[in-house]
């Protein structure tokens, strides 16, 4: 038998059919709001990592320098003869704590590790020998290019395996000292001490070079001018500037950086969101260049470029402040991003970036 549905007993129906839809209308109107944030979000990510790329390169190429400086410096004269002082102190420290303690009777061979590291110190001077005349050699032109290599390559394995052999040995000297016991240094106190205080400076040495890598490495990332002034005030006090000499430095282009919308947006909107026009110095008919609000930031310091800022702009168009890059170049005739040498304009025409 049928049964008749009335108007009032469909009308639950039709309700809990449109409750559904529009259930199912706000689920969806949540998911493309939810898809349009995501969407927002990841676009805004990829502009901060775009806008922050050229950064990213200004400090590799800045911590290669920094690599190719500590080479340099940790050959240089001074650095070489506090190297030979250094290691020339342990050796006759070992040697004069040998002859005295004689008569001491050791329940570990210490004297044996003793030896083992005076003699390490007399290979690492060995190995900075060879290499400080390697460098000397590939000054003059007369010196072989093969040769040179032959002789960079055999110093390289030989300073490996004298530093592989360090970190065993200290690994042996160690468990000596501490399976001797209170024995050990009550019945050879002299080699005792001497075994501790040798261990007790590499541990010391490894924790430093540890922590001024680590410090450098912030400084490069989070502080890179401050980098660029110490390798400046180095190369001027030491006399090592092999960049671009100041006469050159003054030949590229100056500009002068006015921010354009400062009279129609309000001061933060300005700071943060306008661009401007860089304006050539000291000329009749000026150059004038647009830069969009992304391009309106120094690569280096990773300030942006406010009103009246002085920034030089290189023969490959990339443009920093005056006092980061002129500072830069000092050091390295290089473009911090592109690595174009600024005193070899005819590879540059020829489509080479050096």
């Amino acid at each position: 038998m049928p049964i008749e549905t009335t108007e009032n007993d469909a009308r639950p129906l039709i309700l809990t059919g449109g409750g559904g839809g529009r259930r199912s209308a706000r689920r969806q109107g949540l998911r493309e709001a939810a898809e349009r944030l995501l969407r927002h979000a990841s676009s805004g990510r990829t502009t901060t990592m775009t806008a922050r790329e050229p950064s990213m390169l200004v400090r590799e190429t800045a911590a290669e320098e920094l690599e190719e400086r500590q080479s340099d410096w940790a050959y240089s004269k001074p650095v070489v003869v506090l190297d030979f002082v250094w290691n020339l102190a342990f050796v006759a420290v070992a040697t004069a704590v040998l002859v005295l303690s004689s008569d001491e009777k050791p329940n570990t061979p210490l004297r044996v590790w003793t030896v083992g590291y005076g003699l390490q110190c007399v290979m690492h001077m060995v190995c900075v020998c060879l290499e400080c005349r390697r460098r000397s050699s590939n000054r003059s032109p007369s010196s072989s290019c093969s040769e040179s290599k032959s002789v960079c390559s055999y110093t390289k394995h030989l300073e490996s395996a004298n530093t592989m052999l360090s970190f065993i040995w200290w690994i042996i000297g160690f468990y000596w000292v501490s399976s001797g016991g209170q024995e050990l240094a009550q019945g050879s106190p002299q080699l005792y001490w001497l075994c501790i205080v040798f261990l007790g400076f590499d541990v010391f040495f490894v924790v430093f070079c540890i922590a001024l890598a680590c410090v450098i490495g912030i400084a490069v990332c989070c502080c890179l001018p401050c980098i660029i002034a110490v390798l400046y005030a180095v190369a001027e006090q030491l006399k090592m500037q092999e960049g671009a000499s100041k006469e050159d430095i003054n030949q590229l282009t100056k500009f002068k950086f006015r921010k354009v919308g400062v009279s129609t947006f309000d001061e933060e909107q300005a700071k943060g969101d306008s661009g401007g026009v860089m304006t050539e110095c000291g000329t009749d008919s000026p150059l004038q260049h647009t830069l969009p609000h992304e391009d309106a930031e120094c690569s280096i310091c990773l300030s942006v470029y406010e009103d009246e800022t002085e920034l030089r702009e290189l023969p490959c168009g990339h443009h920093f402040h005056c006092n980061c890059v002129d500072k830069w170049l000092y050091i390295n005739a290089t473009c911090p991003l592109c690595k174009y040498n600024i005193l070899k304009n005819s590879n540059y025409e020829d489509g080479e970036v050096v």
